[in-house]
């Protein structure tokens, strides 16, 4: 059995992990992310492809490069943000999969429940 150490551990564990999908729940952050599937973009180009504010995107940005999950690379007088670890694309893959299989069995019950609608 673990001790009370143990269990201390494995919750700041926990907190953290909770902490990093915080940082993906928001749905503008996911749109960021999406959108450097493709490669590297800067700012401007972010701004005109989601249809984000600079300010909001900026924000995001900042959040999404401080959990480590964006990296910024200053190239001239712009700076250009990519995907530091492309795991985290594997983890959306993941979730919209399940999502994707999820919604295909609900789509299942409603057409056997279209047997008792009159034709």
């Amino acid at each position: 059995m673990a001790g009370p150490v143990s269990v201390k551990a494995d919750v700041e564990i926990l907190a953290l992990v909770a902490d990093y999908f915080k940082v993906l729940s928001e749905v503008s952050r996911l749109q960021i992310l999406s959108c450097l599937k493709a490669g590297a973009m800067n700012v401007t180009e972010l701004t005109e492809v989601t249809g984000l504010g600079q300010a909001n995107l900026s924000k995001h940005l900042k959040v999404l490069t401080q959990a480590g999950i964006l990296t910024r690379q200053t190239q001239g007088v712009s700076a250009y943000y990519s995907i530091a670890d492309p795991t985290i694309l594997k983890v959306c893959d993941t979730v919209c999969d399940r999502i994707s299989q999820r919604l295909q069995r609900q789509a299942e019950v409603v057409n056997l429940l279209d047997v008792f609608s009159p034709q």
